[in-house]
């Protein structure tokens, strides 16, 4: 089963050298024991830009979604045999990166 690790946090600061070191490992250890699917760290929320076609015309609008003090700054796509693999790994990607990590499962 797959699962998506979101990356949250309330800071637009990047990561420390030492949390990207820890966060290397920490993908190290997925690619080596199959749990790696993708990656990736994104930009902050100034640079979000959010198009809705639901109406008339398309709106895009520049800035993020909803305003709120915590963003996504990154994610994991891993796989996992189980929620609890998941929560486990989860928990090692929240220490490597320093930041709170929220675990949801692809339908």
């Amino acid at each position: 089963m797959q699962y998506l690790l979101s990356v949250v946090t309330d800071s637009t600061e990047l990561a420390t050298d030492e949390e990207m070191a820890a966060i290397d490992v920490f993908n190290s250890r997925l690619q080596t024991e199959g749990h790696w699917v993708f990656a990736g760290g994104l930009a902050g929320p100034d640079a979000a830009t959010v198009v809705d076609n639901r109406g008339e015309q398309p709106v895009v609008t520049d800035g993020p979604f909803v305003e709120t003090k915590e963003f996504l700054i990154g994610f994991w796509i891993i796989e996992a045999a189980d929620l609890d693999v998941a929560l486990a790994l989860a928990v090692e990607g929240s220490r490597a990166c320093n930041r709170k990590v929220e675990v949801r499962p692809f339908l």
